[in-house]
């Protein structure tokens, strides 16, 4: 039985207490590419799938911060389980933004049971660069055809629903929610990246999958009316590089405790974390760390407040200027979580010697997961929203929209 979660403090309480759990195996899981499959089956009967679920439909609905507090433990834990989920969050609020009642309320079902969603949102590419775009096309009884490749497929393997972005026949965008049985199609884990090893983002072939059409919702509207869709999604992503931070800065404390200087003749060997020196270095990686998880909190609130914000309200105007204001804070936690990612898990090492570098300890993990997993989504380009913004009143552009827009 899948347990059901009631309320935000149970659902960082239980979150806590699975990445103590996921914590251990961590660094054997990274170093043999040891793919989490029973943790991912204890993250679904834990409840936590099911909590962005809103009260009416039997969920907790929890606050936009906690859903970054429980990401941010799991990813502390271990990176690529905290990264494995996003997408399942992220089409539990697409369908919030878009499904049909009916939608609604079979789908939150499925998610309250335990039922998770992976992931084929990014299209492959040709031979010259170009992308190949997965086509919906009419097929029978009503419902549709899916074809394509879609590469970056994290939590795909693991899922029980695969959610495909598709373009139909008027170049718009849609989502299709697939069973992971279904005819057709096909999981690769060929995933081979340097970091975020077992999030076993490979590739999904689809080869003219049956879908009905009550499986399908209108992507494209988000681009048509004010949202917090994109801002949501952000916060995942700051969520899973402050959580890294944090793992990596334990760990490192971890060590650095237990690091003694090596002495020579008539120099009595001292403890590194008596060096004031490293103490310095230390505080201001500390802080670092806690500036990104103050933004990601502060940026979840405010995602909440727009969210209501244009719920309540008739006037276009303000309903985007939330918006705004959502994708603003949430481009500044994502950037300063990016900086806190990097920055800790790579400069710690100076303040440690050559042991710290053994793959006995696999502490290079921190890194690599926090390079791979910021390239997906470049820091410069959050900080450029910050500033367009700031300097000259344009509102980041919203998802599948590369125009900006006046504010």
């Amino acid at each position: 039985m899948v347990h059901v979660i009631k309320t935000d403090e149970e659902a960082v309480e239980v979150a806590r207490a699975l990445a103590r759990r996921f914590a251990e195996g961590a660094a054997r899981r990274d170093a043999e590419r040891i793919l989490p499959v029973a943790e991912i089956e204890a993250l679904s009967e834990s409840g936590l799938l099911g909590i962005t679920v809103p009260a009416d439909h039997g969920g907790a609905g929890v606050r936009t911060a906690t859903l970054g507090a429980v990401i941010r433990e799991l990813a502390a834990a271990d990176g690529s389980i905290g990264q494995i989920p996003q997408n399942h969050f992220w089409y539990v609020d697409a369908l919030r933004e878009n499904g049909t009642p009916d939608q609604l309320a079979f789908f939150y079902r499925e998610v309250l049971a335990g039922r998770q969603f992976g992931n084929a949102a990014v299209d492959g590419r040709a031979a010259d660069g170009s992308r190949e775009h997965a086509r919906l096309r009419p097929g029978r009884d009503g419902g549709f055809l899916i074809s394509g490749r879609k590469i970056y497929s994290t939590g795909a393997l693991f899922a029980h629903w695969i959610p495909v972005i598709a373009l139909d026949d008027e170049e718009r965008h849609r989502t299709a929610f697939v069973p992971r049985d279904a005819p057709g199609l096909t999981v690769v884990d060929d995933w081979d990246g340097m970091g975020q090893r077992t999030t076993a983002s490979g590739t999904v072939l689809l080869e003219e999958v049956h879908v009905p059409a009550d499986r399908i919702i209108a992507g494209h509207r988000g681009n048509e009316r004010p949202s917090t869709f994109r801002s949501f999604g952000l916060l995942i992503h700051a969520a899973i590089d402050t959580g890294i931070a944090e793992g990596a800065l334990a760990d490192a404390a971890a060590f650095l405790r237990g690091y003694v200087k090596g002495g020579w003749p008539g120099n009595e060997a001292a403890r590194v974390v008596d060096d004031p020196v490293v103490v310095q270095r230390f505080g201001e990686l500390a802080v670092l760390t806690r500036a990104a998880r103050a933004l990601l909190e502060s940026a979840g609130n405010v995602v909440d407040e727009a969210r209501a914000a244009i719920a309540g309200t008739d006037d276009p105007e303000e309903a985007a200027r939330w918006e705004t204001a959502a994708a603003v804070a949430m481009a500044a936690a994502r950037a300063q979580a990016d900086t806190a990612a990097n920055r800790v898990t790579s400069e710690w090492f100076e303040l440690a010697g050559a042991s710290a570098s053994l793959r006995s300890h696999n502490l290079d993990r921190h890194w690599r997961n926090a390079r791979t997993h910021t390239m997906h989504d470049p820091r410069r380009t959050k900080v450029h929203d910050v500033g367009n913004f700031h300097l000259n009143g344009i509102a980041p552009a919203r998802p599948f929209d590369s125009r900006s827009r006046e504010s």
